[in-house]
């Protein structure tokens, strides 16, 4: 399958964010039928619980991804038409609403958003993967509101040999990111992601591993560029159970400590 341009930077990325938390949280999923309902309690920190109901399913060429109520009286609804092997359309509306299109085909991925409640603006974007294995992408937006015209512009390039994946992207204020990921064995993983611009050479975002620990699970760490340590250990309790515990705290103040706990069923 071919790589979407906002997937492009993802292998680094996933490992640098994934699974980090400083919430409690309670997420349960259950099939009913041909229909899926997950229920996500969280808890503030002053005790009170808060939840969200969302639903999922799919009728022949059409899908509804996400269905969601929000204790605050938020709604949120993704759906998706498959109108060919190759196109998909899609609407998606929570604040706002857009109106856009997912396109596949060989090694070419491209989409695109038009707002259509303010008609302010138009994304697009897309992927192609080089027979090297060189992937290449760039993404646009074209504000229409003021006439304000193209008001972003971003590209990338990723390449992955071995257990080596690379990953370039920049921005059209001549700031790029690079993001490394290095599989050493099956258990241990590295991951680093750094930023260039003008004003200063290399900054280091975060550096991060994540090590399989047997009968154990998962265990991550990772430290950003505000100097705050962060570690969580995600591991399968009982079959489709997953606990995870995780923590953040500056190393020169523990009093900064900051836990986080999930539970996913």
């Amino acid at each position: 399958m071919p790589t979407k341009f906002s997937d492009i930077a993802k292998p680094a990325k996933d490992l640098l964010n994934d699974d980090y938390t400083s919430k409690f949280v309670l997420k349960a999923k259950k099939p009913a039928g041909p229909v899926t309902v997950t229920i996500e309690t969280e808890q503030d920190k002053s005790g009170a619980l808060t939840s969200k109901v969302g639903t999922k399913f799919s009728y022949a060429k059409f899908n509804v991804d996400k269905g969601q109520l929000k204790a605050d009286g938020g709604r949120v609804l993704e759906t998706s038409l498959a109108v060919s092997p190759d196109l998909k359309l899609s609407f998606k509306t929570s604040k706002g609403a857009d109106l856009g299109f997912e396109y596949q085909k060989g090694s070419l991925a491209a989409t695109g958003t038009l707002d259509v409640v303010g008609l302010s603006k138009i994304s697009s974007s897309a992927c192609y993967g080089l027979p090297s294995g060189l992937i290449v992408g760039a993404d646009a937006t074209y504000t229409l509101a003021d006439n304000k015209g193209l008001t972003a512009f971003n590209y990338g390039f990723a390449y992955g040999s071995g257990p080596v994946t690379a990953s370039i992207t920049g921005t059209s204020k001549t700031t790029f990111n690079i993001g490394l990921l290095y599989k050493v064995n099956a258990d241990l993983s590295l991951a680093s992601e750094t930023s260039h611009s003008q004003d200063k050479l290399c900054n280091v975002s975060a550096i991060g591993a994540a090590y399989k620990v047997p009968t154990l699970g998962t265990l991550k760490a990772k430290m950003g560029s505000d100097g705050i340590l962060n570690a969580c250990l995600v591991t399968e309790v009982v079959p489709k159970v997953t606990v995870v515990a995780s923590g953040s705290v500056n190393p020169s103040d523990l009093s900064t400590f900051k836990p986080g706990f999930q539970i996913n069923m």
